[in-house]
């Protein structure tokens, strides 16, 4: 776990900072500089490129972390790489070729609603391009072992860059509209630069050859598209419903909302650049027991930390909103509707690394395509009658019942268990602990009032953890930083 809890550090600070630049940009800046239509159209295209993103990197960065490790020598590894580059790209011309043919009929039919749409949609699949092929080569850093530079420009070059392109905007020294196309400019750009990291790593020896073993990776690939292709719809594809059935700047309302939730997420997402090719490696050799140890590890320990954001957000939320424009304030239900379900999904540990690297995952890749629809047609029903509100209940209970299928299905295939009676133990203490600050409320600057609710917090839940135990790992780390700390007074 040294290599994990390492480049997992350096990833959840790079996350955390990066999500800081986000949160000035998505309470602050967005709202005020941009507004409301244009913050939701930016956000609509997004929300689209990724969802369609799985699509044109035809699940090849989750295939390359697979199998990389089974390739035996150089030549092996390169043709697996230039592969894992060109495959994706003779897929994805005739794709784009039919959209194209039919971009009269599927304009229409995506601004039926909200006109402004129309003329932004072939951003869409240009910016979906761009994720997939980011998404292929920070895969080849990741295979290398180095994850920490990807996950820089992922979490912290792309905000940066909106940062400025938004400080642009104030200053007009560009129109939100051509901040639009800003926005497509920068992805490219973390495409490019994240490119030529991954051929510093390793020097790229392009061939036009297939690897021996092409039929296991088409299948198991076809199968990541499946996969990828759920995840992306349950988390984007709220925001493309609202688009059909709501004014459009209802999307910049909830994706404020779905943004501070997303916070919860950020450990999970930092460690997982580094536990999935080890979770891949142990799985590959066949070591059940240290692979349930760190299934267990990963569960509790982003138990605590996502638990512990969770709590600052929801005891806070009535502040923070305060310094939000009136419109946006309908959206905390949102808020604790859709942190809830990042938080069950994050106690999970690396349940996904696990179901992507077994020979299971099939029956649970399917599962997740009927949930989609499940999805689909709880935003049809709720969107209607309650609004933003109505896809955040929608999106809370698909992505729950889909977290508890992925769940059941590791531990009775598998037998692999991440819960433990600590994993009860920090709930219990989570739920008392927001309520006992979550009503007490203070007359002063929502700033002061965040900053002050937030370091009491976190004094009680930090000793509370510790004394209880809840993770031997996580107070090993508080030992040594006490001993550190000793040693310098």
């Amino acid at each position: 776990m040294g290599l994990v809890l390492n480049q997992s550090l350096k990833n959840t600070i790079l996350t955390y900072i990066g999500f800081g630049i986000g949160a000035v940009n998505t309470i602050y800046l967005y709202p005020f500089f941009l507004g409301a239509t244009y913050y939701a159209l930016n956000n609509y295209i997004l929300s689209a490129a990724a969802i369609i993103m799985p699509l044109l990197a035809f699940g090849m960065q989750n295939t390359l972390v697979k199998f990389f490790s089974q390739c035996k020598n150089d030549t092996e590894e390169n043709q697996f790489l230039s592969f894992a580059v060109w495959f994706p790209l003779v897929l994805s011309v005739p794709l784009l070729l039919i959209c194209l043919v039919f971009y009269g009929d599927i304009a229409a039919y995506l601004s039926k609603v909200n006109p402004i749409v129309k003329d932004f949609l072939w951003l869409i699949p240009f910016i979906g391009l761009c994720m997939a092929y980011f998404e292929i080569f920070y895969a080849w850093a990741r295979v290398q072992m180095h994850s920490v530079f990807g996950n820089f420009i992922k979490e912290v070059g792309l905000r940066l860059f909106s940062l400025i392109a938004l400080i642009g905007v104030y200053y007009k020294w560009i129109t939100p509209i051509q901040f639009i196309y800003v926005t497509a400019v920068i992805y490219f750009i973390a495409f490019l630069v994240t490119m030529f990291y991954a051929f510093y790593l390793k020097k790229p020896h392009f061939q036009l050859t297939v690897p021996h073993n092409v039929r296991d990776i088409s299948v198991y690939t076809f199968f990541i598209i499946l996969s990828g292709g759920v995840a992306s719809l349950l988390l984007d594809i709220d925001k493309l419903m609202l688009n059909q059935y709501i004014k459009i700047e209802n999307i910049a309302y909830y994706s404020v909302a779905t943004y501070i939730a997303l916070v919860i997420s950020v450990p999970s997402r930092a460690m997982h650049q580094i536990v999935y090719p080890i979770t891949a490696k142990l799985m590959h050799e066949e070591k059940h027991d240290e692979l349930n140890d760190l299934y267990k590890k990963t569960s509790i320990n982003l138990q605590i930390v996502g638990g512990y954001v969770m709590l600052c957000i929801f005891v806070n939320i009535g502040q923070l909103y305060e310094m939000i424009p009136e419109e946006y304030k309908g959206g905390i239900s949102v808020v604790f509707m859709i942190g809830l379900s990042k938080y069950f999904d994050l106690i999970l540990g690396n349940n996904n690394a696990i179901i992507f690297n077994t020979k299971y995952y099939r029956a649970v890749l399917f599962l997740g395509v009927i949930l989609v629809f499940l999805t689909v047609g709880l935003n049809m029903i709720f969107i209607p009658l309650y609004g933003i509100i109505g896809s955040a209940f929608a999106t809370l209970l698909s992505i729950t019942l889909y977290s508890l299928a992925k769940l059941m299905f590791v531990v009775k295939r598998l037998h692999l268990y991440p819960f433990t009676n600590q994993t009860l133990y920090s709930m219990g203490l989570t739920f008392v602990l927001f309520l006992a600050f979550y009503f007490w409320e203070f007359p002063l600057n929502p700033i002061i009032a965040i900053g002050i609710k937030s370091v009491l917090v976190t004094i009680a839940y930090v000793y509370l953890n510790y004394k209880f135990v809840i993770s031997s790992q996580i107070n090993e780390v508080i030992d040594g930083l006490i001993q550190k700390y000793l040693k310098k007074v």
